[in-house]
């Protein structure tokens, strides 16, 4: 297994040396945790090379179709879907679907004339890189988790690189083809440096004060909710200030909740427009465990207390967690026992200035901030060589 840092080390082409024409296919998506990085990869192909044509292949009604474009990208969807754990019924159409899915990736491919292919995860992630593998595209596989799910590690006997974040993914993957790259970030969301006074001018809160980021993404998740009003009285008397990502789901009704109780130390919003803000005002941030907001935790180095979702896949979000408590880089507390618990983890956090500083000195050792760079580059060099082969070919 290769990482970031002997890549970085080896003799690769500088910006614009790559040749003319380069057709790369991302394909994925689905949430914001798969868009994000296959974003930041593209991003980054672009920089190496301007005239490299990328195709996004995503999946019809979810949010890649909407945020793919807004990115200046061309995107087209796949009519599938995962399994419906909820329904039996949902999944009577799931292997025609995937049949037709198939079908029209082969189609995509034969259109688009792709020199590599680039997965993310998701649902159409599968179905393009089955295709590309019957029509001998070479392929990456970019696995953003700590445990692989099903469909990855049997599309990755087949990958000419997998591009992982964690160690031990050789127990998923064959142990040559893995480069421990970590997952791509949102740059604008790390810079931090200098932003503190800016945050909490924004967010109207004092300098004086110990300031908590709650945080569980764009929708919002219910149990940091609960758990945040479970223990707002402890944090009103404890005088400390709360910046609260509720997502838009739960925003209006936890308004209604606060009522009387909308002390001036809390901030609660419904998305923030500007993470970069809200993670340079907190002294200790509360979020859950998905791959892209690990990868970002990493590099802005503050303590953290991760709880992650239990509903996932693979229960994957507890495996990365894990992988960060396991190097005393984050506390961890259970979904299940975050109401109980959470609030009183992170004011004893809070009060154990050692122990903040160890998480953050841990937490930023397994930083990889320029993993769009790397991963661009091995994607770069795939399609090189199949453009070369079929030179002899």
């Amino acid at each position: 297994m290769q990482d970031e840092k002997n890549i970085a080390n080896q003799k690769l082409p500088l910006q614009g040396a790559w040749g003319l024409g380069k057709r790369v296919i991302i394909s994925g998506g689905g949430t914001g945790g798969h868009i994000f990085p296959a974003i930041a990869i593209a991003n980054a192909l672009k920089r190496l090379d301007p005239n490299t044509e990328i195709l996004f292949v995503g999946a019809n009604g979810r949010m890649e179709m909407e945020k793919i474009p807004a990115a200046g990208y061309k995107i087209i969807g796949l009519d599938i879907q995962g399994i419906q754990r909820k329904s039996v019924w949902k999944n009577l159409l799931l292997p025609v679907k995937l049949v037709m899915s198939v079908w029209k990736a082969l189609k995509i491919i034969r259109e688009f004339k792709p020199d590599a292919v680039v997965g993310v995860g998701g649902y159409a992630s599968g179905p393009l890189l089955y295709a590309a593998s019957l029509k001998s595209i070479p392929y990456l596989i970019q696995e953003q988790n700590s445990y692989a799910g099903i469909t990855n590690k049997w599309l990755g006997k087949k990958a000419k690189k997998i591009c992982v974040a964690f160690d031990g993914m050789e127990n998923f993957f064959p142990f040559d083809r893995i480069i421990k790259t970590g997952n791509p970030i949102r740059k604008d969301s790390v810079n931090i440096a200098g932003k503190q006074m800016e945050a909490l001018e924004l967010f109207k809160l004092s300098a004086t004060k110990n300031t908590i980021l709650v945080t569980g993404g764009s929708l919002g998740a219910r149990t940091l909710n609960n758990s945040v009003f479970a223990g707002l009285d402890k944090l009103i008397a404890a005088d400390v200030q709360l910046i609260w990502q509720t997502g838009k789901f739960y925003y209006n009704s936890i308004i209604e909740k606060l009522g009387e109780n909308y002390n001036p130390n809390i901030c609660a919003v419904e998305f923030l427009n500007r993470m970069d803000l809200a993670y340079a005002a907190a002294d200790i941030i509360i979020s859950r465990a998905g791959a892209g907001t690990i990868a970002e935790l990493c590099v802005i180095k503050k303590p953290v207390i991760l709880v992650p979702s239990p509903n996932v896949a693979e229960d994957h979000q507890t495996k990365n967690a894990l992988a960060l408590a396991n190097e005393n880089a984050a506390v961890l507390v259970t979904d299940g026992d975050a109401e109980v618990e959470l609030i009183d983890k992170a004011l004893d956090l809070l009060n154990n200035k050692e122990k903040q500083i160890k998480i953050s000195e841990n937490i930023g050792k397994m930083a990889m901030p320029d993993a769009d760079d790397v991963i661009a580059k091995e994607v770069m060099k795939i399609a090189l060589r199949h453009l070369d082969l079929k030179k002899w070919n």
